[in-house]
């Protein structure tokens, strides 16, 4: 089985692998340069490290699910940073917008994004509309989405959600409002 490798993953013994391409030997010690699968020659020994082919870029589509950074709230919508689609991480940026209506499934007139959401925090969506050409329309209406991940506005420590609909900081035990995925 092929071996992945990224930039200072130790290959092995520096004797083992003095020639090898996408390597670099410190003491004695032989460490990968690039991202890439290790290929060995007949022996056994280490031959070189050949780069990984770029994926085809990654668009995020109607129904896919996406993890994002918020950017900004104002009363009528979050905007978000994507930064996975699918399980796989993003080259290129897309932004996309959280509209007061597609925050929950229920309750929708009783919405307000900064009870939802805050700058800074980690959401998971899903597409429901590629929207125009600057921002794609997302959801987290279902138990699963929402924010996964979010700082106390007072002490910057991680917050631990308590209920679907709020986080508490472990430091200051402050509560803080927010549209909690169910994990």
């Amino acid at each position: 089985m092929a071996r992945i490798v990224t930039p200072g993953s130790i290959l092995g013994k520096a004797g083992e692998v003095s020639d090898a391409l996408g390597c670099y030997i410190e003491g004695d010690e032989a460490f990968s340069s690039i991202t890439g699968v290790i290929h060995q020659n007949g022996g056994g020994g280490l031959t070189s490290v050949d780069v990984i082919e770029e994926r085809k870029a990654i668009v995020p589509l109607v129904g896919s699910i996406v993890t994002c950074r918020v950017l900004r709230i104002n009363s009528r919508f979050a905007t978000v940073e994507m930064l996975v689609v699918d399980g796989i991480p993003l080259r290129s940026v897309f932004r996309g917008i959280i509209r007061v209506q597609d925050v929950r499934e229920s309750e929708v007139d009783q919405v307000e994004i900064p009870k939802s959401f805050r700058p800074g925090d980690i959401v998971v969506a899903e597409v429901i509309s590629l929207g125009d050409k600057q921002y794609h329309f997302l959801s987290t209406a279902k138990d699963e989405h929402g924010v996964i991940h979010a700082l106390c506005s007072q002490s910057g420590e991680t917050m631990v959600p308590i209920s679907w609909e709020q986080m508490q900081c472990p430091k200051t035990r402050i509560n803080e409002w927010r549209k909690v995925a169910k994990s």
